[in-house]
């Protein structure tokens, strides 16, 4: 950077709902970083006092935004995300309640990582909080199942076309990349998780918008990484910095000897939004040629593994209410 020049001006986005104590763990760590950020907005779905304090003394200048309803995951972060573009926010950087950066120089390295790229999107990578060499969330490529850190270094670097889904339902469109390319061997091109430490740019949020209300939560990072790969601007995952998440992976269960899987969330609630909001984005463009996979991959679950005749027919009657777009809650 040339003397007396600006550095552009990075916003936080916090979201929370009842979870003070997690709160203050990752507040501490998205204030505590090397490259400070320029602001920080925490958007509470539960309107607490305590969390209004909490974000009061933290020691980078704060807004608070305390909402009389629940808006979940997507109103939270939509809030934020468009709070932040009208404070002047060049990047927004995205963080939530019950996981954190891991360590001071995450956002340094994400920033670092966009520039040499030329990337709108970048991602770190989102590890299990009690076993930082474990994905959070397994990640399928094309055939190839990858559940440590470790692994994605396999895939960085290399040619990726076409598009391969994960069984969280996140469309991973893949990038073409060139021997040219400097250092992308830290780079997972067009690959990105969201909400979870996930640094846009103000053109990259103009481009695709803000996170959908009507989804709550559950499929509302699928339904924004959608539109990042329809969009076509440049996003991935930097595979040199990390976020720490609790495992999810304990909802995707096995079928066909683990060569696929299915979600099948612990309580009726996850369940609800989960199936309720895959039918809307498998009938959305780019998801469309999914459906046949989706309707094998969970009659397989449900009829022949489970034998739940029930269960397939109640997830058949959800995603049918989002394919209508019916969302009202439970």
């Amino acid at each position: 950077m040339t003397q007396g020049a600006v550095a552009p001006k990075v916003i936080a986005v916090v979201v929370t709902h009842r979870r003070v104590e997690l709160l203050a763990e990752s507040l501490a760590v998205v204030a505590g970083q090397d490259r400070p950020v320029d602001h920080l907005i925490v958007v509470d779905n539960a309107n607490e006092p305590e969390v209004a304090a909490l974000v009061a003394a933290q020691p980078v200048p704060t807004t608070y935004l305390g909402s009389e309803r629940n808006l979940g995951g997507a109103g939270g972060f939509a809030l934020g995300m468009l709070h932040a573009l009208a404070l002047g926010a060049a990047w927004v950087w995205c963080a939530d309640d019950d996981g954190r950066p891991d360590g001071p120089t995450v956002l340094s390295t994400l920033l670092d990582c966009a520039a040499r790229h030329d990337l709108d999107e970048v991602s770190p990578v989102v590890a299990n909080l009690d076993d930082p060499d474990t994905l959070a969330f397994p990640l399928r490529r094309g055939l190839v199942w990858r559940r440590k850190r470790s692994e994605l270094f396999a895939d960085a670097g290399s040619e990726a076309s076409g598009s391969n889904v994960t069984d969280a339902g996140s469309e991973a469109s893949g990038s073409d990349v060139t021997d040219g390319d400097a250092q992308s061997d830290d780079l997972l091109p067009g690959i990105a998780s969201l909400f979870n430490g996930a640094l846009f740019s103000a053109y990259c949020l103009e481009q695709v918008g803000v996170p959908d209300l009507r989804l709550f939560f559950r499929g509302d990072e699928v339904e924004v990484h959608r539109r990042l790969v329809r969009s076509g601007v440049k996003f991935g995952t930097c595979l040199r910095a990390g976020y720490l998440h609790p495992d999810g992976s304990a909802e995707f269960r096995p079928i066909l000897g683990g060569r696929m899987h299915t979600q099948y969330p612990d309580n009726e609630t996850k369940r609800f939004f989960t199936y309720r909001n895959r039918g809307y984005l498998m009938s959305q463009p780019g998801l469309r040629k999914l459906l046949p996979q989706e309707y094998a991959r969970f009659g397989w679950f449900f009829l022949v593994q489970q034998r739940d005749p029930k269960g397939f027919a109640e997830w058949v009657r959800l995603r049918g209410l989002g394919r209508r777009e019916r969302f009202t809650r439970p």
